[in-house]
């Protein structure tokens, strides 16, 4: 009786988790995508890096980083990141890039 509580709710944490990654991923694609539109560049893809305890300003704590990638005249290809905490948006990345 015990163990299929158990297992009940390792499952319901795992659809919890997926669920709440794939908000985040969205809203990624969201905010990738605006910042494009903003900059007059073209959004090429978006895609998971990865989830991290050590944020690149030396803090602890859990985030999520995205890379997309975009382009400025249509024939170049860079790569910019968003990092997240939750579902805030940290810092966007980007290169310098042709105008």
């Amino acid at each position: 009786m015990m163990t299929d509580i158990f297992i009940v709710l390792l499952l319901a944490a795992v659809c919890f988790i997926f669920w709440q990654q794939r908000r985040q991923a969205e809203l990624a694609k969201l905010v990738a995508s605006r910042k494009c539109k903003e900059l007059n560049l073209q959004l090429l893809s978006v895609a998971l890096k990865a989830h991290r305890l050590k944020s690149p300003t030396k803090t602890w704590y859990w985030h999520s980083e995205y890379n997309f990638e975009f382009s400025s005249m249509g024939d170049d290809c860079y790569q910019g990141k968003i990092i997240f905490r939750g579902f805030t948006v940290i810092d966007i990345i980007l290169p310098p890039h042709r105008v």
